[in-house]
C-alpha cells in the first residue's frame, strides 16, 4: 500500500503523522505549535526521512484552498500570531517534492469521517470542531465545498442567551459563534482557567448548548447533512450532547419531520467516529485525493 504523510495543523499543535490510503495511521507525533519558522522546522524534520507519496495539511484557518489562486496554500487572516499570509503548502513543497493536499482541517476531518469513521456509508456529513476555535466542514458526495474560498462556520451570527452579557471573544466580529462558544469565551466568561474545571451541572454548559443547538438547526436548515459529528475538546464534555439535542429539537419545533431529528437524534449527533484520529485521519485522505488528481 501506498505510505502517506498526513499534518494536522491546529492552532494550539501540530499532529504529524504517516499511514495508508485506507486511513490507517501508523504512527503520530505532536508538537506545540508556535512561529511559523519553529514549527514547520519540526515537521520537516519528522518527514526528512519518511518516503511518502504525498503529503496531506488540514490546516486551522482561515486558508486559500483554490488551486490557480495566488495565495493557493496559504494560510491567510487567521488570528493566530505570526502565521497570517503564510506559505505552508509551498514551504512543504520545496521541502519534500511530492503532491500535497491542504484543505480547512474541519474539511479534512469530515472527509476522513465520511470515508472511514461516524458517517462512513452515507453520502454526506458535517463535521465541527468546538475548542480554541470553532469551525465545521461539509462533505458532500465524497468531496468537500469550496467556492470563493471554503466554509467559515464558526462565525456565523446567534440569537444571545437571554442570561448572557459576556462581550464575546473573536477579533473580528465580538460576539459570532466563536466568539461566545468556543473554549477560550468559556474561560473568559466565567473567570476560570480551563472550562473543563466546571462541574457538568453548571450553567456554563446549558448556555453552550443554547449556543452549539442554534449553529446546528442554521446547518441543517442549510446543508440538511445525514450527520453531525462533533469533536474538540469543549465537545469532551459529553453532557453537552444531550443538552444539544434537546435544545435543537425544541428550536426546530417540530419544522423537519424526520426521524433522525425526531425519535433517533441521539445517534445524529454524535462524537468523531475516529476519536482524536480524526483530523489526522481527514489528513490522510486529503493526501490520497491529491494523489489521485
Amino acid at each position: 500500500m501506498k505510505l502517506l504523510g498526513a499534518v494536522e495543523a491546529g492552532g494550539t499543535k501540530f499532529v504529524c503523522g504517516i499511514g495508508h490510503e485506507d486511513g490507517t495511521i501508523l504512527e503520530r507525533v505532536s508538537f506545540p505549535t508556535t512561529t511559523p519558522e519553529g514549527t514547520m522546522e519540526q515537521v520537516l524534520d519528522y518527514f526528512r526521512d519518511k518516503p511518502v507519496e504525498a503529503i496531506g495539511i488540514g490546516s486551522f484557518g482561515p486558508i486559500d484552498p483554490i488551486p490557480g489562486s495566488p495565495t493557493y496554500g496559504h494560510i491567510t487572516t487567521t488570528p493566530k500570531p505570526h502565521w497570517s499570509h503564510y506559505n505552508i503548502v509551498g514551504t512543504m513543497q520545496a521541502a519534500k517534492g511530492c503532491k500535497v493536499g491542504f484543505d480547512t482541517d474541519v474539511n479534512g476531518a469530515a472527509l476522513g469521517e465520511l470515508r472511514w469513521g461516524a458517517a462512513r456509508g452515507l453520502d454526506n456529513c458535517l463535521y465541527i470542531t468546538v475548542g480554541t476555535g470553532i469551525g465545521a466542514g461539509a462533505a458532500l458526495g465524497g468531496g468537500l465545498i469550496h467556492g470563493l474560498s471554503h466554509p467559515e462556520m464558526g462565525h456565523i451570527l446567534l440569537r444571545r442567551h437571554p442570561d448572557d452579557t459576556y462581550e464575546g471573544i473573536c477579533p473580528y466580529h465580538g460576539d459570532c459563534l466563536e466568539g461566545l462558544a468556543s473554549g477560550p469565551a468559556i474561560v473568559k466568561r466565567w473567570g476560570v482557567s480551563n472550562g473543563a474545571d466546571l462541574p457538568p451541572e453548571h450553567p456554563a454548559w446549558e448556555m453552550e448548548a443554547y449556543y452549539l443547538a442554534q449553529a446546528l438547526m442554521n446547518y441543517i436548515l442549510i446543508l440538511s447533512p445525514q450527520k453531525i459529528i462533533m469533536g474538540g475538546g469543549v465537545m469532551k464534555q459529553s453532557q453537552l450532547f444531550p443538552l444539544i439535542a434537546d435544545k435543537l429539537q425544541t428550536q426546530l419545533n417540530g419544522y423537519i419531520q424526520h426521524p433522525s431529528l425526531r425519535e433517533h437524534i441521539g445517534g445524529y449527533i454524535v462524537p468523531p467516529g475516529l476519536g482524536d484520529n480524526a483530523g489526522l485521519a481527514g489528513a490522510l485522505a486529503l493526501a490520497e485525493a491529491a494523489l489521485r488528481g
